[in-house]
């Protein structure tokens, strides 16, 4: 799929709190509930094996059907069942979308209809970001890090390039639900990576609890 004419109209979505799927990313799950079991059927069965990552929208007094508008699409990549009945599944980030409404149906899951206007530079190669500065920002992740007794194969991130750096410690990093849309939300790289630098600032502060590594 490297077209938006390839995806569809209606996808399935699993609303999950902070768990965060980017264009070209990858993010293991493991399904259990009945009616997402049922919904990993159902994609298995379409040609696309797309299936929406959103986030609930639980803020009081916000319009919705206590989802995000924003949400990405990931195609199901790797699949196996455990003896207990469980799927353990990987989805493979394809593009962001923007609910447009939800669909009333009989499946046990949600689904709902999207656009994927905006979201065209989901779908093109790696994304640079030309302003970054790996070597300030890689202080500041070791003061991070250091901060909270994480361990990291330091090698490997500083071998890492710009996207899949970015993207791998905004998936990673356990911020809240609110700053891990705030991270999907990103126009470009160059945002999400200045997103991520404040809420690692912020972190450092004292202003949250967020940091560690899932």
């Amino acid at each position: 799929m490297t077209r938006m004419t390839d995806l569809p109209d209606v996808i399935p979505v699993f609303p999950l709190p902070g768990a965060l799927l980017l264009p070209r990313a990858r993010l293991p799950l493991n399904i259990f509930e009945p009616r997402y079991l049922a919904m990993l059927d159902d994609a298995l069965r379409t040609d696309t094996r797309l299936i929406g990552m959103v986030q609930p929208n639980e803020v009081p007094g916000r319009e919705g059907h206590g989802l995000h508008r924003i949400g990405c699409a990931g195609r199901i990549t790797q699949f196996s069942e455990t003896e207990d009945g469980r799927y353990m599944i990987t989805l493979a980030g394809i593009s962001r979308f923007r609910i447009a409404r939800e669909v009333e149906g009989f499946t046990p899951y949600r689904r709902c209809e999207v656009t994927w206007d905006g979201f065209e530079r989901d779908l093109a190669g790696a994304e640079g970001d030309a302003g970054f500065d790996r070597d300030r920002f890689m202080t500041l992740l070791e003061r991070y890090f250091a901060a909270r007794d994480l361990s990291a194969d330091w090698s490997t991130l500083k071998e890492a390039d710009d996207e899949l750096l970015i993207n791998s410690l905004s998936t990673l990093l356990d911020f809240d639900p609110e700053d891990k849309q705030a991270l999907l939300e990103a126009p470009s790289l160059s945002t999400r990576r200045e997103t991520l630098v404040t809420l690692i600032e912020f972190a450092l502060r004292g202003g949250s609890e967020a940091g560690v590594v899932q």
